[in-house]
């Protein structure tokens, strides 16, 4: 699917103008604390005219026969082109915060349609669970936004935790 790029859409922009428009599909989550189960998930990255992007995602658990059960995360942010990488590509910063009670910062690069980040902080209040530390990839593959997250938490380290295949709305 060819990427139409808005006149509108800042230079700095360009490298992650795959990404832009609404997403939608499922994926499975788990973790050695949680049971794996089936979630959808409706995600969007937007822009404004200036040099980032606003990032919103929310999922939900499914049932068997893939019907919303009731709602599982949310997350909302911006993602932020910061220069050419050292790798080569362009170097990027996400910041996203949670309702459960932490925020975190990412750092990564994007390299043609894939985008590699990993935690370079988290902050978390004192009612939310622990949790240290992440990495994320996002690629475009076939026209779909496939992605996975490993995560570090619960006193657990770094491994597998959630992944999902969004196409285009």
């Amino acid at each position: 699917m060819p990427i139409n790029l808005d006149p509108d859409l800042p230079p700095e922009l360009v490298p992650l103008a795959w990404l832009v428009g609404r997403w939608a599909g499922a994926g499975v989550v788990g973790y050695p604390t949680v049971s794996e189960s089936r979630f959808g998930q409706e995600l969007e990255l937007t822009h404004d005219g200036r040099g980032f992007l606003g990032y919103r995602s929310r999922s939900w658990l499914l049932d068997d026969d893939g019907n919303q059960v009731r709602p599982l995360a949310s997350e909302t942010g911006y993602w932020r082109p910061a220069g050419p990488a050292e790798q080569g590509g362009t170097s990027l910063e996400v910041l996203l915060a949670h309702p459960t009670g932490y925020v975190e910062i990412y750092v990564g690069r994007v390299h043609g349609a894939r985008v590699d980040l990993e935690t370079d902080l988290v902050a978390r209040t004192s009612t939310a669970k622990a949790y240290t530390a992440a990495t994320r990839m996002y690629g475009l593959v076939d026209g779909d936004l496939l992605w996975v997250m490993d995560m570090a938490a619960m006193g657990q380290p770094l491994q597998s935790h959630a992944s999902a295949r969004l196409r285009r709305m």
